[in-house]
């Protein structure tokens, strides 16, 4: 039987909390580990369902993985040797796709059951499989599992016809051992691929520019073990920042890069709430409805599509009337209805959603269409008048570390219990 949240919504937040480690660095710099073909540590790492899978994929594939009391991980990759991963685990997450990239660069070849994910929009992997082609691969999908082969893998200038983290961290993975320099224009600039870059150059590789439109990755031979601290998760600080505006709190939102959170960090002041910088903090206060904003969801630096739910939500008391447009996903606003149910007023057309303020929510059950989508209705919740209950809350578990632990820590009344039967039965028969 699966868990639900139940909130009592209607606390202001205060207090400190603590960010951990990015999650999408941090899937990406597991794989990545296979390629020093020795020991790694891993620190700071969100133990969060996806890490946790991506754990047991490189377990299967013959690693040795072990998690000290302070969960510090040590991953010794001496005897992973294959170039198959084909453990259902890789369906549970988008990034999965990482092991071909990897794959490629250490064997030539690569075989990968497709990846899963949420539903939140068409994500092709194209961009991957051009990427990999450019670089030497013959890459074709059969029986839902991407294969690719090459007899080496070569340099090559490669442009992205469209920003894509997942296809720049990917390319830069099967570059960093091929002969040759690599060029990636229009890369993604998002803070976990230079993350991502960082790792493997502390493991010997030779990449420069991450962080920019272009990035350059000279090819090396032998790359070896190192110990690396994961950045902290810019996209579970931003939901923190959030609830604590929503709930008329007064947060400190610690163990973070302040610099990465300047789109969010605008668009709050612009809504009437109070920030405070440090050098790895920022406190948020507020007292009152926000102001209405217009938000356009963009590659970073621009505002993250990651943060588009939270602000929707948080934007249904505001004063006045608010635009989101959301270029990234094109079925990111599927939570909208669960939102309705609470009492926002929200029209969604294409991409774009039109929200008319509201004095307050009011609690009701409500379900997690996805990752980010949970963590809306989370705040959506704590910002409510009366009890909200979220089910299918499988999707913030994916992306968020002991998220009611935090929560409490700074006052919500928040609680995970087992659904029953009836609950079952009717969830089914609702959706």
């Amino acid at each position: 039987m699966s868990d639900k949240f139940v909130i009592n919504g209607g606390i202001p937040l205060k207090g400190t909390v603590t960010v951990s480690g990015a999650k999408n660095a941090a899937v990406a710099i597991l794989p990545a580990t296979l390629l020093s073909r020795g020991l790694c540590i891993i620190d700071n790492l969100p133990m969060i369902d996806d890490v946790k899978f991506i754990l047991d994929i490189l377990k299967e594939l013959g690693a040795e993985v072990t998690i000290d009391e302070n969960q510090v991980v040590s991953i010794d990759t001496s005897n992973a040797n294959t170039y198959k991963a084909t453990s259902p685990l890789m369906t549970r997450m988008r990034a999965s796709y990482y092991f071909v990239g990897v794959f490629l660069a250490l064997y030539g070849k690569a075989e990968a059951l497709l990846p899963g994910g949420c539903a939140i929009g068409r994500r092709p992997i194209d961009l991957h499989i051009k990427g990999f082609e450019s670089l030497g691969a013959n890459v074709e999908i059969r029986d839902a599992s991407l294969i690719a082969e090459a007899e080496h893998l070569h340099g090559a200038d490669i442009y992205l016809d469209q920003v894509s983290v997942g296809a720049t961290i990917n390319i830069m993975l099967a570059a960093c051992m091929a002969e040759g320099t690599t060029f990636i224009s229009n890369a993604a600039k998002e803070p976990h691929v230079v993350d991502v870059a960082n790792f493997l150059n502390k493991m010997g590789a030779n990449i420069r520019g991450a962080g920019t439109d272009t990035i350059r990755i000279r090819g090396v031979k032998k790359m070896h073990g190192a110990s690396y601290s994961v950045i902290p998760d810019q996209i579970e600080a931003g939901t923190y920042m959030i609830a604590a505006a929503a709930t008329k709190g007064d947060v400190v939102v610690q163990n973070i890069i302040p610099v990465h959170m300047e789109a969010l960090t605008n668009k709050l002041i612009e809504m009437g709430v109070k920030i405070e910088r440090g050098d790895d903090y920022i406190r948020v206060s507020n007292d009152r409805r926000p102001l209405a904003v217009r938000i356009r969801t963009l590659v970073y630096p621009g505002y993250p599509t990651d943060l588009q739910q939270p602000a929707c939500v948080f934007l249904s008391t505001a004063i006045g009337t608010s635009i989101i447009v959301e270029n990234i996903f094109e079925s990111r606003f599927k939570y909208v209805d669960e939102i309705r149910r609470m009492g926002a007023k929200i029209v969604v057309n294409d991409r774009i959603a039109v929200i008319e303020g509201v004095e307050k929510l009011t609690g009701a059950p409500v379900r997690a269409t996805d990752l980010r989508a949970g963590a809306a209705l989370i705040i959506a919740g704590l910002m409510a008048e009366g009890t909200t209950n979220i089910y299918n809350i499988k999707y913030i578990d994916r992306g968020y570390y002991k998220i009611e632990e935090k929560l409490i820590s700074l006052g919500a009344d928040i609680t995970r219990t087992e659904i029953s039967e009836d609950e079952a039965y009717n969830l089914e028969y609702i959706y």
